[in-house]
């Protein structure tokens, strides 16, 4: 039976400044003014930027003063606020019958740092996943978060999900361990002004054959903007590179017909794993004397 998922990019405004109140308030407006327009094209799940919520900048939460790097003092931050505007996308999620995966930071029992954390809210209002950053940047580890332990696959419809975040996509075991855990599609959601990383990200639709949601925040969108890369690595759908907030949409079908998702879905992913699996045991040769890889033409 065919499976499909419409998937809904979003790239909005991230604030960098947790103790903000302003600016926490309009990110989850903006937020939420982005899920009507992904429920009015259909969409059943939408996707955010790492820290849609608030990405807190390093500097602003160091310890040591202004451009100084120290351990950060998550003190400060409006953890009222953010738990308020979370609660409020969750809430219109249930109301518009739609999930949503977004950013933000997740707090810990002092003294750990807090997560840097993906949270997966359900079209029935309930925040039902959470995916934590296993691989942070040197500053991120040293003196800001602590990182999570375990990948996060969901299903909305049939089509399983798994999530990333920003870094984590120089880090090609991640994805491999998705691809072994059956996902349809991987949410990579960033916090990065880098091309390359949009690159890597292709990449992996083609050596995996799976989607890839790929979400920035709209200030970086001119150099690479949020989008729907297709299995077999080409980009399915992209937000304008225009700089302002916006979504795209495109269907997830594994039944499709295009020539190109259907060779990847139907022929290469499969027979990938059949070859990783041990399909060429029994065809290799042992003991011909012209095996020998010394043996000169």
């Amino acid at each position: 039976m065919a499976r499909t998922l419409r998937l809904a990019v979003a790239q909005s405004t991230v604030p960098r400044d947790p103790t903000d109140l302003g600016s926490l308030r309009a990110s989850g407006a903006e937020i939420r003014g982005l899920m009507r327009e992904a429920s009015r094209t259909g969409a059943r799940l939408v996707q955010f930027p790492e820290g849609a919520i608030t990405y807190p900048d390093k500097h602003v939460m160091s310890t040591g003063g202004p451009g100084t790097l120290a351990v950060s003092d998550w003190s400060r931050v409006a953890w009222d606020v953010l738990r308020e505007e979370g609660e409020l996308i969750a809430d219109l999620a249930g109301e518009l019958g739609l999930w949503a995966a977004f950013g933000s930071i997740h707090p810990l029992t002092p003294p750990n740092g807090p997560h840097n954390s993906l949270y997966v809210v359900s079209d029935q209002g309930r925040l039902v996943a959470r995916y934590d950053k296993r691989y942070l940047s040197h500053t991120e580890v040293s003196y800001m978060y602590t990182p999570g332990t375990h990948p996060l696959v969901f299903e909305v419809d049939g089509i399983r999900v798994g999530c990333a975040l920003c870094i984590e996509v120089n880090f090609p075991e991640l994805f491999a361990e998705y691809e072994r855990l059956g996902v349809d599609c991987v949410l990579v959601s960033l916090m990065v002004d880098n091309a390359a990383r949009a690159v890597i990200a292709q990449a992996y639709g083609a050596l995996y054959s799976y989607w890839i949601g790929y979400s920035i925040p709209s200030q970086y969108s001119t150099t690479v903007p949020s989008g729907i890369i297709a299995p077999g690595g080409r980009w399915l759908a992209r937000c304008p590179a225009d700089g302002r907030p916006s979504l795209t949409v495109a269907d997830l079908d594994l039944g499709a017909t295009d020539p190109d998702i259907d060779e990847a879905v139907r022929l290469a992913r499969p027979w990938r794993r059949s070859a990783r699996a041990g399909l060429y045991n029994a065809r290799t040769v042992q003991g011909d004397p012209r095996s020998d890889t010394r043996t000169a033409f």
